[in-house]
């Protein structure tokens, strides 16, 4: 079967690939641990000090925020926050894992939501709101599967009636593009929807840096080195004009030497001659 080519549609099955199924295990164990609390009329007591708060990593320095908020969820009712997520990390991760290798997507899934927290943080430098959920990494592994399979044609159920079938670069592009117009709506009309949208953003941008950064770097660097070798080119050739602008002048004033005998020449020719002489020596 050409994998590439190959189609997935939203529903039960599929095989669970090491690291996506300790992943899952781990953020509804980590959910249970939210969760019970809450149904015994009490509150998780570490989610002050788990959660991500953007002014206390700027602050107080808690940067094991950036990687612990990426496992918790909001434990309250509907729970479409953490199966929304992990739905998605079970569909997509697989795929991507299998591409990787665990030990690479591992490294990946947790740099995309550590990535994605920084990018949060960088927009919103003193907020006290608490930012939770694997949201910005998963972000990363749809962007990771759609550079990694972009002709994979992916099923939805649109209103869970109507199948819609779309590319998978095609489907990332308009999760992006949801969350950005979401993100500028948010910031332009200053009311909060309790998503962070940037963090997604990030975890997408990260994602994709992370697979196509080398290239993209090395371009950066080549266009560099482009334009110094033509400033240097550019260089050279302004000495070498200004080497030939005086070698024609010493040639005049040598012509008119000859004519009219070195006394009869002006002083400014005079001085010229000699330091143009000077000039052409260090040069040769």
């Amino acid at each position: 079967m050409n994998r590439f080519g190959s189609r997935i549609q939203f529903g039960l099955g599929g095989g669970l690939t090491p690291v996506v199924k300790k992943l899952i295990i781990a953020n509804f164990a980590i959910y249970v641990l939210e969760f019970l609390p809450l149904k015994m009329g009490g509150i998780f007591p570490l989610m002050d000090f788990f959660a991500l708060r953007p002014d206390q990593v700027t602050h107080s320095m808690a940067f094991w925020q950036l990687g612990t908020y990426l496992f918790l969820h909001n434990p309250k009712p509907p729970f479409f926050h953490i199966l929304f997520n992990m739905f998605t990390l079970w569909m997509f991760g697989g795929e991507v894992e299998h591409v990787l290798g665990s030990k690479k997507f591992l490294r990946f899934y947790l740099m995309c939501g550590v990535g994605a927290g920084m990018f949060y943080i960088l927009f919103n430098w003193n907020s006290p709101i608490p930012v939770i959920g694997a949201s910005g990494a998963i972000f990363g592994v749809l962007v990771a599967f759609a550079v990694f399979f972009p002709e994979r044609i992916i099923t939805l159920l649109l209103f869970f009636v109507l199948p819609v079938h779309l590319k998978a670069k095609h489907l990332v592009a308009i999760f992006i593009a949801i969350t950005f117009f979401s993100s500028i709506q948010g910031q332009l009309s200053g009311v909060t929807s309790g998503v962070a949208y940037l963090a997604h953003l990030g975890g997408a941008l990260v994602g994709y840096l992370l697979l196509r950064g080398d290239s993209v770097f090395a371009k950066f660097l080549r266009e560099i080195r482009f334009r110094q070798e033509k400033k240097k080119i550019m260089q050279k050739q302004r000495e070498q004009d200004n080497v030939r602008q005086k070698r024609a002048e010493i040639d005049r004033i040598l012509d008119r030497i000859n004519e009219v005998g070195y006394d009869k020449i002006s002083d400014k020719e005079k001085e010229f001659l000699k330091k143009a002489s000077e000039f052409l020596s260090r040069e040769e």
